[in-house]
């Protein structure tokens, strides 16, 4: 049973959960507040984790250093470097130069977090899970993951939503380290599988392997996959994996870790927190793992709980619901950025082979804009061997010393079926010729490769077989809203090829940035600038 916390002082608090949002918000608590009991709950030892190796950020460095620097002082002390990634199509490699990070095996860094937690006081109950109405505490810390039991007892106090990809991925590691990050295809006669890969140790690598549902399903992986145990490994999936990838991995081993096919879920709630039961990292909200977010939403959501809570003059309701609003209202813009970024990296990924026959650079370009998180000057300046062949391809040579790469992309001309534009800019009256008016279409879709999106593409197909040259997308001039129609626009170009339509996507003069990637990397032929806030 939960306490009835009356305005008596906080004594007790439980924590379900020893991944890295609980064990971390544990000792932070611990640390604030000596005099609180704080006891941690967990079903398995961190060395028998579930998965392989996580990465931090130089940003959630930053915040570890301020918060606790003993802690991160391990943490990097144990963990492993990396600087790059390759990513291939079916025309080259390209390699990706960027900030150094850091990477870590997850039973290490639960360790370290779990020996850091213990060593100050903090009650460690491993092997002792349980539930949040089984525990006595003036506050419950929910950080039982991305399954959270909590959650699922409590959604509809929480509001909870919860969407599921489109992709079926498989979570493996290697015994040997990778040179650098891997991003690669392999071709099937079922279909492509892709890797997702990252060394962690100097003897280990993440190996996450995805692909589409067709693919998995011809492939005969469905039925093997249906047999296998929650605690087991897909071993069957494993061993076709290692004899597709022998290549990337170079005659080394795939290793399982109760790892089988799953669809990525991202959960958002609408409160975080209901009574004196508050939640922390995957079970309150997740992003897709092609962004690597998920231990940095952890554990700084951890950083932000401590300080609302230690910030608490009493344990009265009021003031703890006060305390909990705190947390969630200064959480929130952040994790809904990066779910925001996560949610368009990931149809990114979901659409991945179809772009493979871009030239490396092109899907270089593609690949670093796909989030809307990188501006087209500064990856310019960090990454001037990536970007020079890619505007080269795009347009004639590259661009005068000082001048903005933005207004020499949208200044470009372009030939398509015979009209010449003289730049990238168009006024929708210019669209208008002899052999049939590009069409003016309002969309605001932001599942680029959902239903709705099937639907429209359909559309366009019908209107162009029926006369019209090429399309021009309007909507919202929102940022999400251009940035989605940016991609719905890519799609077009993808699929229509054979229609050799014109594509052009309205937006405005704020988000000219953002437009001029859009360009560049291959998502529309030309923008048409109208007024508007874009924000």
């Amino acid at each position: 049973m939960t306490s009835t916390l009356g305005s008596q002082a906080v004594r007790r608090v439980a924590v379900l959960g020893g991944g890295p949002a609980g064990l971390y918000t544990a000792r932070l608590l611990k640390l604030a507040r000596p005099g609180w009991e704080i006891s941690l709950y967990e079903q398995f030892d961190p060395t028998d984790t579930f998965g392989f190796g996580v990465g931090l950020s130089l940003s959630t460095q930053r915040n570890l250093a301020q918060s606790d620097p003993d802690t991160l002082a391990a943490i990097v002390g144990a963990a492993h470097r990396g600087h790059g990634s390759r990513m291939y199509t079916h025309r080259g490699m390209i390699r990706l130069d960027g900030q150094e990070t850091l990477a870590i095996a997850r039973s290490t860094l639960l360790q370290i977090l779990c020996d850091h937690a213990e060593s100050i006081g903090v009650r460690m109950h491993i092997g002792a899970p349980r539930h949040h109405h089984d525990v006595d505490a003036d506050i419950i810390v929910a950080a039982d993951g991305g399954g959270s039991a909590t959650r699922r007892a409590l959604a509809d106090e929480l509001g909870v939503t919860i969407t599921e990809g489109r992709q079926r991925y498989l979570w493996c590691g290697t015994d040997f380290a990778l040179s650098d990050a891997l991003f690669a295809p392999v071709a099937t006669e079922f279909g492509t599988f892709t890797c997702h890969a990252y060394p962690y140790a100097a003897d280990r690598s993440t190996f996450l392997v995805e692909t589409d549902e067709a693919t998995w399903q011809a492939a005969g992986l469905e039925t093997a996959s249906a047999t296998v145990e929650a605690d087991q490994s897909d071993h069957t999936a494993i061993a076709y994996l290692e004899a597709i990838f022998t290549e990337q991995l170079g005659g080394h081993r795939l290793l399982g870790n109760r790892s089988r096919w799953n669809r990525f879920r991202t959960v958002r709630c609408q409160s975080w927190y209901t009574g004196n039961v508050v939640m922390v990292g995957d079970a309150a909200h997740t992003a897709h793992y092609s962004i690597g977010s998920g231990t940095k939403l952890a554990m700084e959501d951890a950083i932000a709980l401590c300080e609302a809570l230690t910030a608490m003059t009493s344990a009265a309701p009021a003031d703890l619901t006060d305390a909990f609003a705190r947390y969630q209202a200064t959480r929130t813009p952040t994790v809904n950025r990066l779910q925001q970024l996560a949610d368009r990296s990931q149809l990114w990924w979901e659409s991945y082979p179809r772009r493979l026959d871009f030239s490396p650079e092109k899907l270089a370009m593609s690949f670093v804009s796909r989030a809307g998180n990188v501006p087209l000057e500064a990856f310019t300046k960090t990454a001037p061997d990536i970007v020079a062949p890619a505007l080269t391809e795009y347009g004639a040579g590259m661009p005068p010393d000082g001048t903005s790469v933005v207004d020499w992309v949208v200044a470009q001309p372009l030939t398509h079926s015979g009209r010449v534009f003289p730049s990238r800019v168009v006024n929708p009256s210019e669209l208008a010729g002899p052999a049939g008016a590009v069409m003016t279409l309002h969309t605001d879709i932001s599942d680029t490769w959902g239903a709705d999106a099937d639907r429209f593409v359909a559309d366009c197909a019908a209107l162009l077989h029926g006369g019209a040259t090429g399309v021009r997308l309007t909507g919202s001039p929102e940022r999400d809203a251009i940035l989605a129609r940016l991609d719905l626009a890519e799609r077009l170009r993808l699929e229509l090829t054979a229609t050799d339509a014109l594509i052009v996507v309205d937006g405005p003069p704020a988000l000219l940035a953002d437009l001029a990637s859009g360009l560049v990397s291959a998502r529309t032929d030309l923008i048409s600038v109208q007024s508007g806030p874009g924000r």
